[in-house]
């Protein structure tokens, strides 16, 4: 017999050994090789089979029967992980495993009203379920029921502060929480060198909750130079997809130098996995001459904490411009309850204290330091507190300091 041969045999009677050992192995021996094939060599149909031979010998083991309807998910199979989800819940109504398995399933394909009223079901068993809560605030989010799902977010924080994906998902939902809003702001600028006039800007602003997302009506008053000046805005962050939002926005003024005549933005964010989101924007100033600013940003939530990196860019004949931002924020209470630190370079165009510096020519090089505290009070009232250091250098060789202090309240109804 020839060595081809021998080596064939020898193939099968291996195949029919390694068979006749799985034949063996106990129900959760199966079941931890279908997890090693799905989570390790995303083999999907081993998994499948894997875990249909465990089930035939515990037939009511429910972390299998679980798991064979999420790794049907996985594997496109729809139909086939509902029939699954179904089986698990009629035996045990409410379980909390399988309540947001199937939850999910029906939230990613669409099925938002299925989806909530499963997990419902699955919080009725389990009321501080923490997958159950998530998941229920971004199907209320989806279905157009921002104050609801900000509420559901605010309880699973109170339960776990440090969760991160509900953390990152109440700060998205935050712009969305309330009907109406109405704030106003002040702002005071001293320059030691620079300007020997401080600069005062006040603002106030009304928002609401409309099917595309919050837009918001602002005017804003600046005293600068010795001369006053307003500016009307208007901004909203319309919803796109479950993974993308953006953000509109538009303002003009009649008293140029005191605010730019013209400016606008655009920004697209996506909410990425891991907790991770990224903006993509534009921003364009017009004074007297045009001014176009291009800015990408990413930032990351860690339990408690927020991190987010910046950048402008702005084109100037053969060059670019650039200026940098790294922002440090701490949640020690809901999405509005936090302490933030920052540091970076050059001006932001989104600052109405001092982009107006853009139109002057003192581009050059400039250093800041920002530090801001926001506080929830009585569920409806926002209490904001700022400061900021900037360190401009106006003529080539000559800096002078820039310091801003601010206040801001909020009321929602």
């Amino acid at each position: 017999m020839s060595k081809k041969y021998l080596i064939i045999i020898a193939s099968i009677l291996f195949s029919l050994q390694h068979l006749t050992a799985q034949e063996k192995l106990s129900s959760d021996s199966l079941f931890q090789l279908a997890r090693e094939a799905a989570f390790d060599k995303k083999d999907y149909s081993t998994a499948i089979e894997l875990s249909k031979r465990a089930l035939k010998q515990s037939p009511d083991y429910t972390d299998i029967q679980v798991f064979l309807g999420r790794v049907y998910t996985w594997n496109d199979k729809p139909d086939s992980a509902r029939a699954v989800f179904e089986q698990v819940l009629q035996r045990k109504p409410g379980n909390e495993d399988a309540s947001f398995a199937y939850a999910s399933l029906e939230f990613w394909n669409n099925n938002s009203n299925k989806a909530l009223s499963i997990a419902e079901n699955g919080l009725s068993t389990s009321p501080d379920s923490k997958d159950l809560l998530l998941i229920k605030s971004k199907i209320l989010n989806d279905l157009g029921k921002p104050t609801e799902a900000s509420n559901t977010i605010a309880y699973l924080l109170k339960k776990d502060p440090k969760n991160t994906e509900a953390r990152a998902l109440a700060e998205r939902l935050k712009e969305n929480s309330s009907k109406n809003k109405i704030g106003v702001g002040y702002d005071f600028v001293y320059f030691d060198e620079q300007f020997s006039d401080p600069w005062h800007l006040a603002s106030i602003d009304y928002g609401r909750q409309t099917p595309i997302g919050s837009v918001t009506a602002r005017l804003n008053y600046a005293n600068r130079f010795s001369d006053n000046g307003t500016q009307v805005e208007l901004e909203a962050y319309p919803s796109i997809s479950k993974t993308f939002y953006a953000y509109v926005g538009a303002g003009y003024s009649g008293d140029v130098g005191i605010f730019p005549k013209y400016r606008a933005g655009f920004s697209l964010y996506a909410n990425l996995p891991s907790s991770f989101e990224a903006e993509a924007g534009i921003r364009f100033l017009h004074f007297t001459d045009n001014t176009t600013v291009y800015t990408l940003s990413a930032g990351k939530y860690v339990k408690n904490y927020w991190f987010n990196f910046r950048t402008y860019l702005t084109p100037s004949g053969n060059d670019i411009s650039q200026s940098y931002a790294l922002t440090f924020r701490y949640y020690y209470g809901g999405s509005d309850d936090y302490f933030s630190v920052g540091a970076g370079t050059g001006i932001s165009p989104d600052e109405t204290s001092n982009n107006i510096l853009l139109n002057t020519g003192y581009k050059l090089r400039s250093n800041n330091i920002t530090g801001s505290f926001r506080h929830l009070f009585n569920r409806t009232n926002v209490l904001a507190l700022n400061a900021s250091w900037q360190n401009q250098e106006y003529r080539r060789d000559t800096r002078g300091n820039q310091f801003t202090v601010g206040l801001g309240y909020q009321k929602r109804f």
